[in-house]
């Protein structure tokens, strides 16, 4: 790959050819060369077809839906290169799936979250890339080196663009609790204040608001959050920021999973526009008139540069990280 030094490869597997194609454009050459199909029976089959002796590997792959057919295909690919003796491997992951299974909540629960680290470990992998890990602890499941990419500055990047940054009607939004560390690292980007929805779950994909901390009457409330699912999260706490008065609600994430109902949910929302990255592959059908797709490929890019030249990663941040 010409353009490529230290003998760096990229290859991608089929989760999101599109994500791939940037990043190789980014990067300044082309993806590798292999065939992952299938067998009549369902069985994955994978061809390098070309040589990645002595390489240094990136395999990008995200584990999105359908997420056990991406993560056995990521497994064969480790295999493929370990026993083609290739120099190491890193896997890129934009978006780590089983991330949400990260704890015991009840007894007899696995941690799937950890099963998924120990068998990318066991196939062959020498470092992991990730974006935005739904839990921060996930990074110490791995025995190897996890580097942990922030989409925020992507985000914070866009609404900065759009005039949002420094205006006295502006607030950020954490949906719960558990995202106020990302959503005060937005608000610092914005310089404006932060408020916290407090919510509870009483079943999985089930959210009610308990109560609206902070002040955001009068004022357009920028939304943040690591992924976003079936969207009744977002909806109802947009919802509900709206009825308290609200002037306009903007949601952002990094992993646009959009699962059924998702994207006819948020499309009939109080929301004004859904801003999320490419980390998933999103098809023609989860597309609609209110969602804006931002591109991770650059900063995956400079991670995969960065890491072949043994360079800080932390750099690329600056102080959201």
């Amino acid at each position: 790959m010409n353009d490529l030094n230290n003998g760096i490869k990229l290859f991608a597997g089929n989760a999101n050819p599109s994500l791939a194609s940037k990043v190789a454009a980014e990067l300044g050459a082309p993806l590798g060369k292999l065939k992952a199909s299938k067998f009549a029976d369902g069985e994955i089959r994978i061809m390098i077809e070309e040589s990645a002796r002595g390489s240094d590997v990136f395999i990008l792959q995200p584990t999105c839906a359908p997420a056990n057919d991406n993560l056995m295909e990521l497994f064969i690919l480790l295999d493929a290169f370990r026993r083609a003796s290739a120099k190491r491997i890193t896997v890129v992951m934009p978006y780590y799936g089983y991330a949400r299974q990260d704890k015991k909540v009840k007894p007899r629960e696995p941690i799937t979250a950890r099963l998924v680290a120990d068998f990318i470990q066991m196939a062959g992998a020498s470092r992991v890339v990730t974006l935005d890990l739904h839990a921060d602890q996930i990074q110490g499941f791995f025995n190897i080196p996890v580097d942990h990419l922030y989409g925020g500055p992507i985000l914070g990047q866009y609404f900065i663009d759009k005039g949002l940054a420094n205006q006295d009607d502006v607030c950020v939004v954490a949906p719960d609790v558990g995202g106020v560390g990302r959503a005060k690292k937005l608000a610092d980007m914005l310089k404006c204040p932060f408020i916290v929805i407090a919510k509870r779950r009483p079943a999985p994909n089930q959210v009610e608001v308990v109560e609206i901390v902070g002040d955001f009457s009068g004022k357009r409330c920028v939304m943040i959050d690591d992924m976003i699912d079936t969207g009744g999260s977002i909806a109802s706490g947009a919802q509900a920021l709206m009825d308290r008065g609200a002037k306009e609600v903007i949601a952002c994430c990094t992993h646009a999973i959009l699962s059924s109902p998702a994207t006819q949910r948020l499309q009939e929302s109080c929301i004004s526009e859904v801003v999320v990255l490419d980390t998933v592959n999103l098809p023609e059908d989860k597309l609609f008139p209110k969602l804006t797709v931002l591109s991770a490929a650059p900063l995956i890019a400079a991670a995969i540069k960065r890491i072949n030249q043994n360079t800080s990663i932390s750099e690329l941040f600056g102080q959201w990280g």
